[in-house]
């Protein structure tokens, strides 16, 4: 999928509004997973098909390769990670606060957390794990090194951080999700060597799972063992061992499930839904992805004026059979969407108006915007004006199923639409970024992304060249978000996007379709497990303390 990272601008300066640790108070933090019924016994042994292969087990490296987040999030621990709110928690913080100008936090590390070798886990690695995402010569995405260039990073002593902030920026919590480097292990190898270091694929980390070995077979990598890690600072795990093993595809993974390899399907894809739920063994799993189906309208195309009409763009929602897409294109893996804010975040508007499939309501309101069918009955027309465009849609499924189901729904109410295919890098690079369209077909995903900030997407100073594609130029809609991003209280930062929520509904400067659905497989025997909103794969490991085997 389309992954839209965010510009400089959207980054050059970072806060989180909390109350200050030293003076005003802490916010205390604690993971700890509520128990689920305790199994009589640890022990047990949890193996997992992934698709994909594996490629380096190593936090920085990861951001590309599913698979390799998986077992990372196991072996790697973070500083914060989410709830299922989107609100975050401290995984490794224990406490942490914020100082009266907003720019200047200070991060309390737990006391007691160790590497997987015995060694302490301390601030120096917190630093150590930041400076090499600053340096040049280490490959992570430019967005985190742009990022942590702006960031000052002072150790106050062996467990306590402070960051120093060019300027107030909200969402900053989701930054600190990062896994941590043990320094003591990697210090000595140069920034430009890490990449294909040794240490890559046998991992020293302080999540819940140690490494143990890698599964060869016929000179290839088919799985990693990991290992309870008994001295975990959050307990130890109820299972003994987790084991991944690496499938071609989702078939593969299947048919894996039925020989008795595995005892759960990292991700049960459409092509093999059906077959698999006519397996009576398995516990199925479904949360709704970090990702948005919308369709863009160039509202600045000056050849295109009705897409400036409310009520020409409230028709073209009206008109399509959302929910009917879903069933026929995605095999009911989905959810009609309502905006920009998935509906299960802290910050979602539970009031938002619905716009329900109505075709004769769209032909109405197309009528009082006096688009009337041409002579032939075919198009709508407005004096010179006809209701025709092409849009464009990224040339793998599900869109052109999808694109050909919306072109049919809007020729039934007068509007005459083309369609074009593109590849996912031209649709960016030569669509949306240089405005060169009138319609597109595409997903927004924000992965690792909790904290809704529609700033990027949707503030009007992204327009023309921010990523701001629709055009779309609220001062209202704009002055929330801005407010947003520089509210302590959370109360107000929840008005303010809820605010902004409202705008968006009424205007509908794009047109939300839907937020697709991920399912995971896991056998009945294995017990505990737990899923929510997820905001990456891996966080269907959110409450893996608590899996444990059925006697």
């Amino acid at each position: 999928m389309l992954f839209l990272f965010l510009t400089l601008v959207l980054v050059v300066g970072v806060a989180w509004w909390m109350q200050q640790r030293r003076g005003v108070g802490v916010v205390p933090s604690d993971l700890t997973p509520t128990p689920s019924p305790a199994p009589s016994r640890e022990g047990g042994v949890y193996t997992e098909a992934l698709l994909g292969r594996p490629g380096r087990f190593n936090p920085l490296f990861d951001a590309y390769n599913p698979p390799d987040r998986d077992v990372n999030r196991l072996v790697f621990c973070r500083l914060f990670a989410f709830d299922d709110k989107g609100l975050p928690q401290g995984e490794l913080v224990a406490a942490w606060g914020i100082s009266a100008d907003t720019k200047i936090y200070n991060i309390a590390l737990r006391n007691g957390a160790r590497w997987h070798d015995g060694e302490p886990v301390t601030a120096e690695d917190v630093v150590f794990t930041i400076q090499r995402m600053q340096d040049d010569q280490v490959p992570v995405p430019e967005t985190w090194r742009t990022l942590w260039k702006q960031v000052q990073v002072t150790i106050l002593d062996p467990y306590t951080l402070q960051f120093r902030l060019p300027k107030p920026f909200a969402p900053f919590l989701d930054y600190l999700t990062f896994g941590l480097l043990p320094k003591h292990v990697w210090e000595n190898v140069p920034p430009e060597e890490m990449a294909d270091h040794p240490a890559n694929l046998q991992p020293v980390g302080c999540g819940p799972f140690r490494f143990d070995h890698l599964i060869v077979e016929g000179g290839r990598i088919q799985g990693v063992a990991l290992k309870a890690f008994e001295d975990y600072f959050l307990g130890r795990p109820y299972l003994d061992e987790v084991v991944f093993r690496y499938y071609e595809d989702a078939p593969q993974a299947l048919q894996a499930y039925r020989d008795g390899e595995v005892l759960g399907i990292s991700e049960v894809t459409p092509e093999i839904l059906d077959e698999a739920l006519k397996l009576p063994g398995l516990n199925f799993y479904t949360a709704r992805r970090p990702r948005l189906t919308l369709i863009y309208l160039n509202l600045g195309d000056p050849e295109l004026s009705f897409f400036q009409e409310i009520n020409v763009r409230k028709a073209l929602l009206l008109a399509l059979d959302r929910e009917g897409m879903i069933r026929r294109h995605l095999q009911g893996q989905g959810i009609v969407a309502s905006g920009p804010v998935f509906p299960d975040s802290w910050a979602y508007n539970p009031e938002l108006p619905q716009y329900a499939y109505d075709p004769d309501a769209a032909v109405r309101l197309l009528k009082e915007a006096e688009y009337l069918l041409d002579p032939e009955g075919r198009v709508r027309k407005k004096e010179d004006t006809a209701l025709r465009f092409e849009l464009a849609f990224p040339d793998a499924e599900p869109y052109p199923a999808l694109a050909q189901d919306i072109q049919k729904a809007w020729q039934r109410i007068g509007v005459e639409v083309t369609l074009k295919a593109v590849p996912f890098e031209e649709l960016l690079k030569n669509y949306l970024e240089p405005r060169n369209y009138q319609a597109v077909l595409i997903d927004l995903v924000f992965t690792r992304t909790p904290d809704p900030d529609p700033y990027p997407f949707w503030h009007e100073s992204q327009t023309p060249e921010g990523q701001n594609y629709a055009g779309w130029k609220n001062r209202r809609a704009s002055l929330f978000l801005e407010r947003a991003r520089v509210t302590p209280d959370w109360g107000k930062r929840k008005t303010y996007y809820q605010l902004f929520q409202q705008i968006f509904a009424e205007e509908l400067p794009a047109l939300p379709l839907f937020y697709p659905v991920y399912t995971y497989a896991v056998d009945r025997q294995i017990q505990g497990v737990r899923f929510g909103p997820i905001y990456d794969r891996s966080d269907r490991f959110l409450s893996i303390l608590s899996w444990y085997v059925a006697p």
